[in-house]
C-alpha cells in the first residue's frame, strides 16, 4: 500500500516531506504544509518538489489559492507550483523579489495577515537578520507555529566528515531543535528580533513545525522560548 504524501498534523493542516535539496554542499530535507482556510481554499507553505501523487492529494483537499515563500531561501520549487496552479497567488517574504527577479510575486508578506487568511492564520516577520527575513505563521485551528529556517535540528549521522563538524559547531545537531549559530550571529537588530519573538510567544502554541527538523507536538510555546533563550529579554 502506497504511503500518502500528505500526513495530517492537526485540524485542517497537513505536512508533506519532499526530496532533499543541496545547499552549498549540505543536504537539507524539505517539508511543506498545506492549510485549508476557513473559506475552503488551500495555502501551500514552503512548497517542496511537486509530484503527480502529491498534486492529486492536494487537489482532493480543495482549490489552491495561495503559495507562500516564508523566507528568501525557500524558493526552489515555486516555478513548478505556479505552473501547476496558475490562479494561485504567490506571497513572498521580504527579500525574495530581489533574488528571484524571474518570479511574479503577487504580494510581499509582513507583520499582518492578508485578508485571504486573516481568520485562519496570524503571522509576524522576524526582521533584523542579515541572512534572511523569515515570516513565522500561527495556524489557529491546530495551534501550530510554522518556522522555516530559524529553528533547525538534524538527526545524528545526517552529516559526515567535515560537514558533521560544521553542523555541530552551528548547533544544527543539538539534542533539541534550536536556532543555528549562524542565524544568531546574523541578527544585527536584536530589538526587532525580540519584538517579533514577543508576538510569537503570545500565541497559544501547542505544536511547532520546522522545515528542517522533527515537528514538536506539545508544549510549543515553552519549546519556542527555550529555542530563543539566547536572545535575552
Amino acid at each position: 500500500m502506497t504511503t500518502p504524501a500528505l500526513q495530517p498534523f492537526g485540524p485542517e493542516i497537513w505536512l508533506a516531506d519532499g526530496p532533499e535539496a543541496d545547499v552549498v554542499g549540505f543536504r537539507y530535507p524539505t517539508r511543506m504544509a498545506v492549510i485549508r482556510l476557513d473559506t475552503g481554499g488551500l495555502l501551500i507553505w514552503s512548497p517542496v518538489a511537486i509530484s503527480e501523487a502529491l498534486r492529486a492529494e492536494v487537489d482532493e483537499l480543495g482549490a489552491v489559492r495561495g503559495l507562500i515563500a516564508p523566507n528568501s531561501l525557500h524558493h526552489l520549487f515555486l516555478d513548478e507550483w505556479r505552473r501547476a496552479y496558475p490562479d494561485a497567488r504567490l506571497f513572498a517574504a521580504p527579500g525574495l523579489s530581489g533574488r528571484r527577479t524571474d518570479l511574479v510575486i503577487d504580494a510581499e508578506l509582513g507583520d499582518q495577515p492578508p485578508a485571504e487568511w486573516a481568520s485562519s492564520l496570524d503571522q509576524v516577520a522576524v526582521r533584523g537578520n542579515r541572512i534572511t527575513t523569515e515570516v513565522v505563521f500561527f495556524h489557529r485551528r491546530s495551534g501550530t507555529v510554522l518556522f522555516t529556517d530559524l529553528i533547525q535540528q538534524f538527526p545524528p549521522g545526517w552529516f559526515r566528515g567535515w560537514r558533521a563538524l560544521i553542523a555541530r559547531l552551528d548547533l544544527m545537531t543539538e539534542p533539541e531543535p534550536t536556532v543555528p549559530r549562524k542565524f544568531r550571529a546574523a541578527f544585527t537588530d536584536r530589538r526587532a528580533a525580540r519584538a517579533a519573538l514577543q508576538r510569537i510567544l503570545e500565541w497559544p502554541a501547542v505544536r511547532v513545525v520546522m522545515a528542517h527538523g522533527a515537528p514538536v507536538e506539545r508544549d510549543g510555546r515553552a519549546f519556542i522560548a527555550r529555542a530563543f533563550r539566547w536572545l535575552g529579554g
